[in-house]
């Protein structure tokens, strides 16, 4: 039976070893470096799967690894949202949705977080439209889900790392499953 959940773990199973941009990591490895780091911090189970599945828009097209140097962006989050809107909760989808938006607001409101985004995020920042305006601080700060997708992008610019050792995929199955909506 095809369920949310297996569709899910099969769409990781079938295109999660693709390369994370020109990252050192997998689309695998940083979903999962970034829902561990998420567990670790506390979040709530909804923002864990957030963490988890906050890319899987990657996943989702055909675009080659370079769009970017293409000048292309990807929109991976609005196709997140829009692949997860079907299945999971807005305290699932929200977070997804906006973290490039937190992205943005970051580097606006804390100048030195820019600092911290490795080369391809600092690529991708400037096509995904740069440093908010004022109204966009403004109009992000006013989301309920604002504070979740900034622990969320803070959590995805650490998901980095090579070294780091994670639980399998299919030990978020359960996490995954209670963030359907009912």
């Amino acid at each position: 039976m095809n369920t949310p959940v297996t569709s899910i773990l099969a769409l990781f199973a079938e295109r999660g070893n693709s390369q994370y941009g020109f990252e050192s990591v997998s689309q695998l490895e940083h979903a999962l470096q970034t829902a561990t780091l998420a567990q670790e911090a506390g979040a709530s189970s909804d923002l864990v799967v957030a963490a988890l599945l906050h890319d899987i828009g990657h996943l989702l097209h055909d675009l080659p690894d370079d769009a970017p140097d293409q000048g292309i962006d990807d929109r991976h989050e609005v196709l997140a949202a829009r692949f997860l809107n079907t299945y999971f909760k807005d305290s699932v989808t929200e977070p997804v949705r906006l973290h490039v938006e937190a992205k943005r607001y970051l580097c606006t409101t804390r100048p030195k977080y820019l600092e911290l985004l490795s080369p391809p995020s600092v690529q991708s920042l400037a096509l995904q439209g740069g440093l908010m305006q004022p109204e966009e601080v403004a109009t992000f700060e006013s989301n309920p889900y604002a504070e979740d997708a900034v622990n969320l992008r803070i959590w995805d610019d650490l998901a980095k790392d090579p070294e780091k050792k994670t639980a399998p995929i299919e030990d978020f199955a359960q996490a995954i499953e209670q963030g359907l909506k009912q």
